[in-house]
């Protein structure tokens, strides 16, 4: 009976929105690597006095261990790098640009969040939701405001999960059809494992040396690539890439789910910031197909500008999402690799954005 006696309305409506992360990973499949773990730790979080989440419980022990010292975000970089494949970026150098402007939106949502009240911590944590980018959604609120964690987190991932719904509207509303058609030649070059294998290193020295804050983020992200294109290590990189990776997705998701807690969870910030962060990606979308415009005009018409909106860091499914656009305009039309290219660089430009975030907002 203690256990009925102690029911609340917030903890009832969490536990509903429990099953409904449950149900969008199950029925749907919206990112149920993520989305799955995070729906049952919030409705175990939320069950009347849960031993789960008591100070020697399972989900306790789980966050102090892996997202109170950012471990967790980390490893999964790891893994991030061990499967990225940064040759179609190397074949054409020129998309760090799109990739750069795939990150408009989260300096203007940023501002527009402080606008809107937020401390400058939590408008910088909000806007990191513009990355399109869970594990460094996670890394950087978790150093700027811990107490906006759990909504920040579930937006990220929930707008990863809706990038195919999302952003071919957007696409579609700033592009002729005749623009969507343009082709693209892909004339493959032969990147040389020793490029390969110096693009990890000579990019962690020079955003370590510019962007300091950056380090972890981009050193594990590259770590986990420069172990992938060694060639030396497969053993480590299927392990970094499958089992530790996934492991620390699970322990991740409920380590998060259990931070959903009805009291805190429930409030009018949290509506604005899942708002705000759609409006993140929103913004996003729009700079990186305004900017593929502008790369088009200055070629004469012969840039596709669709590749701009892969200049996010949702790595692979923006690129897929760019392709798809590209042909419904013309089924012949085949531009992946280009937007594989720009689709990397948001991953490297996000990483990035985060450590300006942490450097701006003064974190040590």
């Amino acid at each position: 009976m203690r256990g009925i006696t102690n029911v609340t309305w917030q903890s009832v409506v969490m536990m509903l929105v429990g099953c409904l992360l449950i149900g969008l990973a199950v029925v749907k499949e919206y990112e149920p690597l993520l989305l799955l773990p995070i729906g049952a730790g919030c409705l175990l979080t939320n069950l009347p006095l849960s031993p789960l989440v008591g100070d020697e419980g399972m989900l306790t022990v789980l966050r102090h261990a892996g997202v109170d010292n950012e471990l967790f975000p980390l490893l999964i970089f790891i893994g991030i790098g061990a499967m990225t494949d940064f040759g179609p970026l190397l074949e054409n150098p020129k998309m760090v640009l799109l990739g750069a402007a795939g990150q408009f939106g989260i300096f203007l949502t940023l501002i527009l969040a402080a606008l809107l009240g937020f401390s400058r911590n939590e408008a910088a944590s909000i806007g990191i939701i513009g990355a399109i980018d869970g594990p460094t959604s996670i890394y950087v609120s978790r150093q700027l405001a811990p107490q906006l964690l759990a909504p920040i987190t579930v937006a990220a991932y929930s707008y990863m999960s809706l990038v195919p719904i999302i952003m071919p509207p957007i696409m579609r509303a700033l592009t002729t059809e005749k623009e969507r058609a343009i082709r693209m030649p892909y004339s493959q070059r032969v990147i040389s494992k020793r490029t390969r294998v110096l693009f990890p290193i000579v990019v962690t020295v020079v955003v370590g040396v510019l962007v300091p804050f950056a380090t972890p983020l981009i050193g594990m992200l590259m770590f986990g690539n420069l172990m992938r294109e060694s060639g030396v290590v497969e053993r480590l990189v299927g392990a970094s890439s499958n089992e530790i990776a996934n492991a620390v997705t699970l322990f991740l998701g409920l380590a998060i789910g259990s931070t959903m807690v009805g009291s805190s969870f429930l409030k009018i910030s949290t509506l604005m910031i899942l708002v705000l962060g759609l409006l993140a990606f929103c913004l996003d979308t729009a700079a990186g197909v305004l900017f593929g415009k502008l790369l088009n005009v200055l070629s004469g018409g012969k840039f596709n500008p669709l590749i701009g909106a892969a200049g996010i860091s949702a790595f692979p499914m923006a690129a897929r999402v760019v392709q798809k656009e590209a042909s419904r305009a013309d089924f012949e039309n085949f531009i992946l690799m280009h937007a594989m290219g720009a689709n990397a660089a948001g991953q490297v430009a996000s990483t990035v954005a985060g450590g300006v975030l942490l450097a701006l907002m003064g974190t040590a």
